[in-house]
C-alpha cells in the first residue's frame, strides 16, 4: 500500500482522539538536532506570539484486535486497514516538519497483536525520531492499556506528554462496550506515569541533566453520551483523577454515532456537543476556580443546565452568598462571581490597592458586567437602576443563542462561525473565563 494511502486511512482514524492541549514542556535541540518544543505550543490553536501550532495526529495502525463497540476501528468492523512501519512514520514526521507543516507529533495506535507489541512499535518510532534524526519537537504519545510497565516507562522517556484514555465513566459501561479492556488495565499505567513523573521531578532537582520523563504531564479522555452515565458521574470522576493522578487535562469527547449497535445511541442521534461544552466549563471551575464537583451537581440534580453555564447556575442556587463587595471580598469569593474570571480577579486585587473601584473600573478591568452586576456591589451599592428579580436575572444570564432554542428546540453547541454569536461568547469559549 502506498504511504499516502496509509496516511489518509490512519490520520482519518485518529480524528476521534482529542489532542488539543498545550505541550507544557520546553525542549531545545541546542543546535545539534532539529526542532524545539515550547510550553505554549498547542495543537490546532495559537501560540503566545500568534503562530498557529499543529501536530501530525495519526495512528500507528488501525488493525485492532479489540472489539470496543463504540470504536470505528474495532476488529468486527469492515473498514480499510493500514499499518505504518516505525521507519515510515518517523520519516513522514520529519518530512512534514521540514516543510513546516507541523511542529510535533501526536501518536496513538489500535492494539496490533497485543499491547506489548504495539507499544514496542511506538517506542521504535520515537527512538528513530529522537536518536537518529535528533528531533527535539513536541511528541504526545498514547500509552497502550495492558502494556508492560517497562515499555510504558521507555515510551515516557521519549515523549513530552503521555495519555491513557479512560474512555467510559463507569466500570459497567466499560464491561458492556469494551469487554477487552478492564478498569485495572487503564488505571495501572495512569498510576505508573504519575509516579514516574513525581520521581523524575525529584531527580531533576538533584541532577540537573537527568533525563526527563513525560515532562508535559499526562492527560486522559472520556466519551460523553455513549452510556447513560450522568454529568455528575463524569465530573466526579474527573475531580478524582485530577486529585489522585495529578492530570494536566481531562478531555471530553461527545460521542459521534458511527456504528449501528443496540447498546449504543442510534446513528440518527446528534452528538451531545452542548453537554460536552458544559463539562469543559465545569472542568475549568474545578481546576482554576476552587469549586468541588459536589458543589456543582448532586444525585438529585445529575445533569448541567443546558441554557446556563455551571458557574451561573451555581450562583443562582446560592443567592444567599451574594452580593459581594468588590473592594473588600476575598479572592475566593470573587472567583465565584459570574462574569469575573481568573485574570479579572488578579487585576481587581492589584487595582483596589490603589483606590476604590466602581463599575466603570470593573468594566475596564475585563469584568463582564452583563453577568456580574447581579452578584456584586461597589462602594456598598449595586448598579444604578438595576432591577434584581429571579426571572430577569435568569433571562439575562441565558445567552442569546440559547434563548432562541427555548422552549421547544434542542440545544446545540455554540459555533464560532455564526454571526449571531457575540464577542463575549467567543472569548469565553477560547479563554475559559466565566
Amino acid at each position: 500500500m502506498d504511504i499516502f494511502d496509509k496516511l489518509e486511512i490512519l490520520s482519518d482514524s485518529a480524528k476521534y482522539d482529542v489532542a488539543c492541549t498545550s505541550s507544557g514542556t520546553d525542549r531545545s535541540s541546542n543546535g545539534s538536532g532539529m526542532g524545539n518544543a515550547v510550553g505554549c505550543g498547542i495543537c490546532h490553536s495559537f501560540a503566545a506570539d500568534g503562530r498557529c501550532i499543529s501536530l501530525l495526529k495519526v495512528l500507528m495502525s488501525n488493525a485492532c484486535v479489540f472489539d470496543c463497540k463504540y470504536c470505528v476501528n474495532r476488529v468486527s468492523n469492515d473498514v480499510r486497514r493500514a499499518t505504518f512501519t516505525p521507519r515510515e512514520l518517523a520519516e513522514l514526521t520529519m518530512n512534514f516538519y521540514r516543510r513546516n507543516y507541523i511542529e510535533g507529533l501526536f501518536l496513538s495506535s489500535a492494539v496490533v497483536k497485543n499491547p506489548d507489541y504495539t507499544c514496542e512499535r511506538m517506542i521504535e518510532t520515537l527512538r528513530i525520531l529522537r536518536e537518529e534524526y535528533h528531533f527535539g519537537g513536541y511528541i504526545h504519545a498514547k500509552a497502550i492499556p495492558g502494556a508492560d510497565n517497562a515499555l510504558i516507562t521507555r515510551l515516557g522517556m521519549l515523549a513530552d506528554r503521555m495519555s491513557v484514555n479512560i474512555e467510559l465513566p463507569s466500570n459497567q459501561g466499560l464491561q458492556t462496550l469494551a469487554p477487552d479492556k478492564t478498569k485495572e488495565s487503564i488505571l495501572r499505567p495512569m498510576g505508573l506515569i504519575s509516579a514516574r513523573i513525581q520521581e523524575n521531578s525529584t531527580e531533576l532537582v538533584k541532577y540537573r541533566h537527568a533525563p526527563k520523563f513525560a515532562s508535559g504531564g499526562q492527560s486522559t479522555q472520556m466519551i460523553v453520551g455513549a452510556t447513560p452515565d450522568s454529568d455528575y458521574k463524569i465530573i466526579t470522576l474527573s475531580a478524582a483523577l485530577y486529585k489522585k493522578y495529578s492530570l494536566k487535562r481531562v478531555f471530553y469527547s461527545a460521542y459521534i454515532p458511527v456504528v449501528d449497535n443496540p447498546l449504543l445511541p442510534s446513528t440518527d442521534t446528534k452528538p451531545p456537543l452542548l453537554r460536552e461544552h458544559r463539562l469543559y466549563q465545569a472542568d475549568w471551575l474545578l481546576r482554576f476556580y476552587g469549586f468541588d464537583a459536589e458543589e456543582l451537581l448532586d444525585e438529585q440534580h445529575p445533569f448541567f443546565n443546558p441554557y446556563v453555564d455551571p458557574k451561573c447556575n451555581w450562583a443562582l442556587n446560592h443567592m444567599e452568598m451574594f452580593p459581594v463587595e468588590v473592594n473588600r471580598a476575598t479572592k475566593e469569593a470573587l472567583l465565584r462571581v459570574p462574569g469575573i474570571g481568573v485574570r479579572s480577579v488578579q487585576r481587581i486585587l492589584v487595582a483596589r490597592r490603589m483606590g476604590t473601584l466602581d463599575f466603570e473600573d470593573l468594566k475596564r478591568l475585563g469584568v463582564v458586567l452583563k453577568r456580574a452586576q447581579y452578584f456584586i456591589t461597589c462602594k456598598g451599592k449595586m448598579l444604578t437602576g438595576l432591577n434584581v428579580n429571579p426571572d430577569k436575572v435568569i433571562n439575562s444570564l441565558v445567552s442569546e443563542r440559547c434563548q432562541q432554542l427555548l422552549p421547544n428546540a434542542q440545544p446545540e453547541q455554540l459555533s464560532l462561525f455564526e454571526t449571531r454569536v457575540t464577542r463575549e461568547d467567543v472569548v469565553q469559549c477560547i479563554s475559559g473565563q466565566m
